[in-house]
């Protein structure tokens, strides 16, 4: 198994979040054991490596097969170029496969239209800079090799790169502007699920509100940092949830599609270093789509 270092981070700590289907022991004890290479090196578990750097292994035992069978699944793709390109992904549409997956996924869906894609973000999810929830619609930019994986991955992390939403919460928005911030860890009573913990990994989120409708208010967010599920979390923390939302949301805000629409998204190009920006207007199914434009995103 060969994976590339897309941040600096913790050797043990890449390799966790890379194979989580994997305990910690397990995969500490695989580098231990000198059963982990860097750049052609056996290394210690808390090995600092920088992007770029080569780390392989052999597969761990119990590794399940993941699903990476191209599909033909209809794309609108926003961009392309020879290093990356920038898709409008929709609703119910997964990023990469995983082990709980039946149904196809984005990185099958590029699979099956021939795009070749980086091999840094590992074997399951090729070309996969960042992610989008399986409901969340909108923008996300996959890499077509690792040169390109790297500095994406790169300005995600140090924050240069720009991703802003669309939401439809449930009740009134009072402020005009506003800033949610709070650390967000796994929830102790539920591993699957994510929630403010004073613990946890420090989570910035920006509000502007935007028109208040019948059925709420839709506003615009605006990510310094990139938690999971960090604007359902935070929006629901503070008694505005994201309606739709069938994790977090109270049952009745729950119901129907997610009002979450990822639909600008900005980074400087890997290869010639222009600041590059793209926009997606959201699907029918999103409550505000007559009352959102480009400048509500990008004037903020």
């Amino acid at each position: 198994m060969r994976l590339v270092a897309d941040r600096p981070e913790r050797l043990d700590k890449f390799l966790a979040r890379v194979l989580p289907e994997h305990s910690r022991t397990k995969l500490a004890r695989l580098i231990e054991e000198g059963e982990v290479m860097v750049d052609g090196n056996v290394q210690k578990p808390k090995f600092p490596l920088e992007p770029g750097m080569e780390v392989v292994l052999d597969e761990p035992e119990g590794t399940p097969a993941h699903n990476l069978a191209p599909a033909d699944i209809p794309l609108e793709i926003v961009f392309e170029d020879d290093d990356l390109l920038v898709v409008n992904k929709p609703r119910g549409l997964a990023a990469h496969p995983a082990t709980s997956l039946k149904e196809p996924s984005l990185v099958n869906a590029l699979l099956g239209r021939n795009t070749v894609l980086s091999t840094a973000g590992g074997d399951f999810r090729p070309g996969i800079v960042h992610r989008l929830d399986k409901e969340t619609t909108g923008l996300m930019v996959v890499a077509k090799n690792d040169q390109a994986h790297v500095s994406l991955a790169r300005q995600m992390e140090a924050k240069t790169a720009e991703r802003r939403y669309f939401a439809v919460v449930g009740g009134n928005v009072e402020q005009e502007r506003f800033t949610v911030s709070a650390p967000i860890a796994r929830s102790k009573h539920n591993r699957l699920l994510m929630a403010v913990d004073p613990h946890g990994k420090p989570a910035v989120t920006h509000v502007k509100r935007i028109a208040r409708m019948e059925t709420g208010t839709l506003v615009a967010c605006r990510l310094e940092t990139g938690r999971t599920h960090q604007i359902r979390v935070h929006l629901r923390a503070i008694g505005l949830p994201v309606l739709g939302d069938t994790i977090y949301a109270p049952r009745e805000y729950a119901s129907g599609p997610l009002q979450l629409h990822a639909g600008f998204l900005a980074f400087d190009h890997p290869r010639t270093d222009e600041r590059v920006s793209f926009y997606a207007a959201p699907d029918s199914e999103f409550l505000g789509h007559e009352l959102v434009s480009r400048a509500a995103l990008e004037e903020f």
